[in-house]
């Protein structure tokens, strides 16, 4: 059960915020909990979402990498809420189910490149706690991406390090779209709600 319920929208008085969860609606199919929670402090929310459009959808690293990358680090993080989020914008972003639940594998799997792989591995590490990640694993990174793309793999797994630290601190309660989507693709290779029921 989460600590605090998210903020009912007819409670958001702020017209800007309203219209950015209204954008959520629509090319995510809901407005998550964790940033209707956030609203309770207007500014936090604003900040959040401004970076999280810079992070996420700027520049260019292919947004399903940087989807996928996001998933990686909150597997090593352990946040279920947010693994299921990214499954679900994984999929929106044109990876597959099979892609998706292969990203434990991926260092064997066929399905990701060695572009895909630098960074995959480099968020599997800089997610754990302690950060695990080492000078060579930058060395392959630097084969694949140019240094301004390097910020941005790096801060699409910082921005993961405060969502996944919000969600599980909070235990933010799971909506049905993306608990679905990550029940049909990585729950055969072991998701669960957990604390986000």
């Amino acid at each position: 059960m989460a600590h605090l319920d998210p903020l009912p929208l007819e409670e958001v008085a702020e017209a800007d915020i309203l219209d950015r969860f209204e954008h959520y609606r629509k090319t995510r199919g809901f407005t998550p909990n964790s940033i209707m929670t956030m609203a309770r402090r207007p500014n936090i929310v604003r900040a959040f979402m401004a970076l999280n459009q810079a992070v996420l959808y700027e520049g260019t690293v292919p947004v399903e990498t940087k989807m996928l990358v996001s998933l990686a680090s909150s597997y090593a993080a352990g946040c279920r809420y947010c693994q299921s989020h990214m499954a679900n914008l994984s999929s929106i972003y044109q990876a597959s189910d099979e892609k998706i639940a292969a990203l434990w594998n991926f260092e064997k799997s066929d399905l990701f490149d060695a572009a895909e792989r630098a960074a995959l591995s480099v968020a599997f590490k800089a997610g754990a706690s302690p950060n695990e990640t080492t000078a060579s694993d930058f060395d392959e990174l630097k084969k694949h991406y140019d240094d301004g793309q390097i910020v941005e793999i790096v801060a699409t797994i910082s921005l993961f390090g405060y969502l996944n630290r919000w969600n599980d601190t909070m235990a933010t309660a799971l909506e049905p779209l993306p608990a679905q989507v990550a029940q049909r693709s990585i729950g055969p290779v072991g998701w669960t709600r957990g604390k986000h029921g």
